[in-house]
This record gives C-alpha cells, structure tokens and sequence, in this order.
C-alpha cells in the first residue's frame, strides 16, 4: 500500500500547536508572526525528522503562485542560449524560482503550443525567445495579466517588456574592426529574417562598409535551410561566387562554425588567410588556429536584467502598467583570426 503524504496537519497534531502556526513557520513567516524562536525550531526539526514534503498543487492553488517561470529560446542546444540558461537557472533557484527550459525551434506553431501548455498549467510567467509570427500571442498573455520578458529579439509595435542587446552597433563594430585591419572585400553572412536582431546585424555591417566607401557583399540563408543543414553548402557556392572576399563576418556562431568547416574543406590554408569574425562567442574559438574573433554577449548581465525586470512583474496587478526595454551593449573579443594578414 503506498504511504500517505504527510501533512501540516499531522505536523501541528504531533506538536500540539495550530496548524496555521505550522503554516506560519513552514513559509518564512515565524519571525514576521512572532513565533518563537525555540517553537521555530521544533517544527523545522520535526519536519525535516518526518520528511515532510510540502503539497506544491495545493500550495499554488492557495497562493495562486507556481514559483515556476518558462523560458522559452529558439534552440537550447545553441552554445549561446545553453549558458544563457544554466546563469539564469542559478539567479532564479536564489530568488525561489524553479525553470522549465523548452526550444521552440524559431516555429511558430511549435511555440504556440508550447505557450498554450505553460499557461494551462499555471506558471507565474514567460521568458520567450519569439519565433517570428507569435505577436497576437504574445499580446494575449499581455492582455490576460500573465508576466512575459522578450529575449533577443522583440515586436515592433507591441509594448512588452524586453531585453536585448544593441544588435546595430555591435556589428558596425565589429565590421569596422576588419575595416581598420585593412580588409577591404567583407562579406556578411546570416539568415533571411525579418527579425530585430538579424535586422540589426545586418543593418550595422551595411552601415559600417557605406560609410568606408566599400562594397556590401550579402549572403541570406533561408532559416528553413539552416535547419536542414544545407548552410554549408550555401557558404561554399557564395566563396565560389565571390572569390575576392578577404574577411568574412558571421552573423551567428552556428553559422561561424558551417563556415569554418566548409574552410578547411575548401583550402586549408583559407582560413589563415582570410579575416574572420563570429557573433556570439563560443569556447571552441579560443582554441582554433587562428583563434577566432568573435562578439560576446554579455550572458551575466543579459541573466540579470531578465530577473531584475521578473520579479516585479510577478507582484503586479496590472503588467502592462510599466515596461522596460533594457537594451545591453556587446564586447567585441578580438583574437588571431581579424588581425592582419
């Protein structure tokens, strides 16, 4: 037969107190309650001799809390959103958050789904990654009270509350960097989307090499394509077709690393002989040969925000009261491979 749960009721019998005082003292409250510090300490002592285990279901449906947040991101097993997750993982567990982590593969139906199932079970709020066509969605979470952060990349024209980084002025950096090096054929790498951030990126290369007087030399690989795995053989016809590219920035590292390979595949030596940029950092580049330049996202302050923007809106009785666009700015890491040649 299976054991019965043990209760806060079972716990206030044994003690011979109320079961609000075990209440009381169970979820933080003794001091602010003025319950002794020595009855405190038997009823924590008992419960921890008893395994008591509280009833989360009926804690959240009393409370009207889950203490669980989602964070929603396009692809976990992405260098970037996997780190981005474990720091803002331990922030959250301090805060007396729990996590569940799920990719919605930059799809909007999956995302759909995915946000439909959270918000059925309750979760106290959303950090989402959007796919591209979820705005009304987004909207409607707005609209029914419910907490949401936009990563990465945000809607124009929806008044929700974001954190991003300057996507613009990070890549007219980092492009005016192999500029400065003397690279004078540098091509732009990315997926064709209509999002902020690749819009962004693209934006700040193009502005970079027209205010230099050079040529914008573009490659746009269909998202669809990327996730077929078809990137390199993209990256090899647009090296073909371009034969006096002397610098490459790429606008995503999983790019940076179909680019790499097609490289070593293409030439050996093309990778010592051509500049080389990567947006997001990743622990591989350091150990390349050339190490690899690259624009790093700052992951703790992005962790940060997120939670500091957070847990006010989980106290709110209105979300849509205030919103916060927190815009972060990048660091470009230069290494070997956008230096001189």
């Amino acid at each position: 037969m299976k054991k019965k749960p043990v209760s806060i009721r079972n716990i206030a019998d044994e003690l011979k107190i109320s079961v609000t005082t075990v209440s009381f003292v169970l979820n933080g409250k003794a001091k602010e309650k003025h319950i002794s510090k020595e009855l405190t300490k038997k009823v924590l002592d008992y419960a921890k001799l008893i395994n008591y285990r509280p009833n989360q279901i009926a804690q959240s449906l009393r409370t009207g809390k889950s203490k669980i947040l989602v964070f929603m991101m396009e692809d976990i097993s992405n260098n970037f959103f996997s780190k981005l997750a474990r720091i803002f993982e331990d922030i959250a567990y301090d805060k007396g958050y729990k996590v569940i982590f799920c990719s919605n593969e930059n799809d909007d139906e999956k995302s759909n789904e995915l946000i439909t199932l959270f918000n059925f079970r309750q979760v106290d709020g959303f950090i989402i990654v959007p796919s591209p066509g979820i705005k009304d969605t987004i909207e409607n979470l707005i609209k029914d009270n419910i907490p949401v952060i936009l990563l990465d990349r945000f809607f124009e024209g929806l008044d929700c509350n974001s954190v991003v980084i300057d996507n613009e002025q990070a890549s007219f950096d980092a492009t005016l960097h192999l500029i400065q090096n003397e690279f004078k054929n540098i091509g732009f790498i990315t997926t064709a989307s209509d999002q902020t951030q690749m819009l962004g990126r693209l934006s700040g290369y193009d502005k970079a090499v027209s205010q230099n007087n050079l040529k914008s030399i573009t490659l746009q690989i269909p998202y669809s394509e990327v996730n077929k795995g078809k990137s390199k053989e993209y990256i090899k016809s647009f090296l073909d077709q371009n034969p006096d590219l002397d610098a490459v920035f790429f606008a995503t590292n999983y790019l940076a690393q179909s680019g790499l390979e097609v490289f070593k595949e293409k030439n050996l030596k093309l990778i010592h002989e051509i500049g080389i940029i990567a947006f997001d950092d990743n622990d591989m580049f350091k150990i390349y040969d050339p190490a690899i330049t690259s624009v790093y996202q700052p992951l703790n302050e992005i962790s940060t925000a997120l939670m500091e923007v957070m847990l006010p809106l989980l106290k709110k009785k209105d979300v849509a009261e205030i919103t916060h666009q927190i815009v972060l700015k990048t660091e470009l890491i230069v290494r070997e491979s956008s230096l001189p040649k």
